[in-house]
C-alpha cells in the first residue's frame, strides 16, 4: 500500500510556484531524516524555471507518518517576491494534502492489460546502473499511457515506481474524462489558505519561524 501526497500551489502565482518548490525539497529533507521511503510521481512546472505548480509524492505505507501529518494543511511564506520586487505583497500561501488514489476496480492493471519493458538507466548510481537493465517502461494497453522509472538501482523499485505513476496517470486520464475532479482539487486548496497556516517560512533562504 502506499499514500500519495501533493504540494500545490492552486491558482496561485509564480511565487506560491517558487514556495511549491523549495517546500517539496524541504519535505523531502524531512523524510531522509525519518527514515521515510519518498519518491516523486508528477512534477507540474511553473512559470519560471526551478518553480512547480504541483508536486505529487508516494510514500511506501497506508498510514500518513507522524512527521508528514504535522505539514498536511496551509503553509505559508511571508517574504518579497523573487520575480516582481515592486510588488507590495508579503505574504503568499500553498497547500499540502492527501490525494484519493484511484479505485483498484476502476482500472485493471493486470498483466494481459499491460507491457513491460526493461532497459539500460543513465540514471543515478554511476557505471553500476549502466551495467544492467534497471530502468522500467509499463504502457497500459487500453488506453496508451507510458509510465517510466530510472531513478532507482534496482529494477524491482524502478517497476514498482513506474507501477505508481502509471495509477497516477490513470487518475489523471478519468478525471480529465469526469471533467471535475481537477477543480474539486483546487477548490479544496483555496478552502484550506482561508484557515491558519500548519507551517510558517520567512524569506529567500526559507527559513521557518
Amino acid at each position: 500500500m502506499s499514500i500519495w501526497i501533493q504540494v500545490t500551489s492552486g491558482n496561485g502565482p509564480a511565487e506560491c510556484c517558487w514556495v511549491v518548490a523549495r517546500l517539496a525539497a524541504a519535505i523531502e529533507k524531512a523524510a531522509a531524516e525519518n527514515g521515510t521511503s519518498l519518491v516523486r510521481l508528477e512534477e507540474t512546472d511553473g512559470d519560471h524555471a526551478g518553480t512547480y505548480r504541483s508536486v505529487v509524492f508516494s510514500l511506501d505505507t497506508d498510514v500518513v507518518p507522524v512527521w508528514l501529518g504535522m505539514w498536511i494543511g496551509t503553509i505559508q511564506w511571508i517574504g518579497k517576491s523573487p520575480f516582481r520586487p515592486n510588488h507590495g505583497r508579503k505574504n503568499w500561501f500553498v497547500g499540502v494534502q492527501m490525494l484519493k488514489q484511484p479505485n483498484a476496480e476502476q482500472w485493471s492493471l493486470a498483466g494481459n492489460e499491460l507491457r513491460i519493458e526493461t532497459f539500460r538507466s543513465s540514471g543515478k548510481g554511476g557505471q553500476n546502473v549502466n551495467k544492467v537493465s534497471s530502468a522500467v517502461r509499463i504502457t497500459h494497453l487500453p488506453t496508451g499511457k507510458v509510465a517510466v522509472a530510472r531513478e532507482e538501482r534496482s529494477q524491482y523499485q524502478n517497476r514498482r515506481l513506474a507501477n505508481e505513476r502509471l495509477k497516477r496517470m490513470l487518475q489523471e486520464y478519468d478525471e480529465h474524462r469526469q471533467g471535475f475532479a481537477r477543480s474539486q482539487r483546487w477548490r479544496q486548496h483555496h478552502n484550506l489558505v482561508r484557515g491558519n497556516p500548519v507551517r510558517i517560512y520567512t524569506g529567500l533562504d526559507f527559513l521557518q519561524s
